[in-house]
């Protein structure tokens, strides 16, 4: 199915010494823009300011990853699979408490971010994928492949048209190799639920998953189970109902949670789902810097698919006072894009405290 238009492994390590971004002495004094690697291989463009604030996240990512590791080592490597609180005589009540402690800490350690070579596995467990796995005999994703290899649909054929155009430029991802294990994800997962085949914006969810996952196997498992589970029923179906849903929600909650926003815009005759619709359908993988996107997913595959109303309401809040003064639908566009094309620090969205986005129930 074809809607809207439009990282495995790159042998990072959490500990591994990330060299520090060093635009050179000219671009430092005067300010220019400069092309920069982040943390996936994707290449950049930012100012000075954007190369310290990424400099300044990296840090944060490796502050952060020492806080897990010191939980691996004083709770065990999976405790956070013992957050479930059970009923019943057989669970003692400092079980009870321990795993509610756990639960919280959790919950509040995912939203500060997982580390990068702890989320394939952290994914994995949280997001019920791994359940959905266990349910399939262990040779599935490979009897799968083969099983369709050669076979032209037209979700192939749009999904062939799709690969180069997907993170074009990246060292990995838009490579042969990184064509043929993306088409295989993708082919294989329009195989398994015909009712969704392929619908354009997925091929940018399934490379970053690839990136993150560092196998095919892993990357379709965690596709499976955001389409099936984790995410609105029919946002990837031919009709995109789902996702029509998904609008009709929005649009309530910017009136609610930002009524002077919704009602400038609404004089505008400005559509939300002109900017929105590629977010929810990309799960903002084309539009955020890449790791602010898996930072959303993180709290994505835990806490499930309400908060990408709640980072859609982030993006908005975080630009109010510039886009109630607008007066053309081009300039609430370019204020979105621009925006949401910067945020290279995660904390700078996730920390929208106007609206209390991660604290309250809708």
């Amino acid at each position: 199915m074809y809607g809207t238009k439009s990282k495995i492994d790159l042998a990072f390590e959490y500990q591994s010494q990330v060299a520090v971004l060093r635009p050179s002495i000219h671009s430092r004094r005067a300010n220019l823009t400069v092309k920069f690697q982040d943390l996936y291989g994707f290449t950049v463009e930012g100012n000075v300011d954007d190369v310290n604030v990424l400099n300044e996240v990296r840090e944060k990512v490796r502050q952060q990853g020492r806080v897990w590791w010191a939980l691996e080592a004083s709770k065990g490597a999976n405790w956070y699979l013992h957050t479930t609180i059970g009923q019943g005589s057989a669970l003692t009540s400092s079980l009870k408490f321990s795993a509610l402690a756990n639960a919280i800490t959790l919950k509040k350690l995912i939203r500060k971010g997982i580390p990068p070579v702890l989320r394939p596995k952290i994914w994995f467990s949280l997001s019920g994928a791994a359940k959905k796995k266990s349910t399939v005999p262990d040779s599935y994703y490979d009897d799968l492949t083969k099983a369709v290899e050669g076979k032209v649909t037209p979700a192939t054929r749009q999904i062939d048209h799709d690969l180069p155009r997907t993170f074009p430029g990246h060292p990995w991802l838009d490579t042969p190799e990184g064509h043929a294990a993306l088409r295989r994800v993708l082919v294989a997962y329009s195989f398994r639920d015909s009712d969704v085949g392929y619908c354009q914006g997925l091929n940018y969810v399934a490379a970053l998953l690839l990136l993150v996952m560092k196998t095919e196997e892993d990357a379709f498992w965690m596709l499976a189970v955001l389409l099936e589970n984790v995410l609105v029923n029919d946002c990837y179906t031919n009709n995109l109902s789902g996702c029509h849903v998904e609008q009709r929600v929005f649009k309530d909650l910017l009136v609610k949670k930002c009524p002077r926003i919704a009602t400038h815009l609404e004089a505008l005759e400005f559509d939300v789902s002109l900017v929105t619709t590629e977010w929810f359908l990309c799960l903002f993988s084309k539009s955020l810097p890449s790791e602010t996107t898996l930072r959303v997913w993180d709290v994505i595959f835990y806490e499930g698919a309400k908060v990408i109303f709640n980072v859609a309401l982030a993006i908005f809040k975080m630009k109010e006072d510039e886009l109630v003064i607008t007066h053309h639908v081009g300039e609430v566009i370019n204020i979105l894009q621009i925006t949401t094309h910067h945020l290279f620090d995660p904390d700078d969205l996730l920390t929208v405290r106007q609206l209390s986005l991660f604290h309250k129930k809708f």
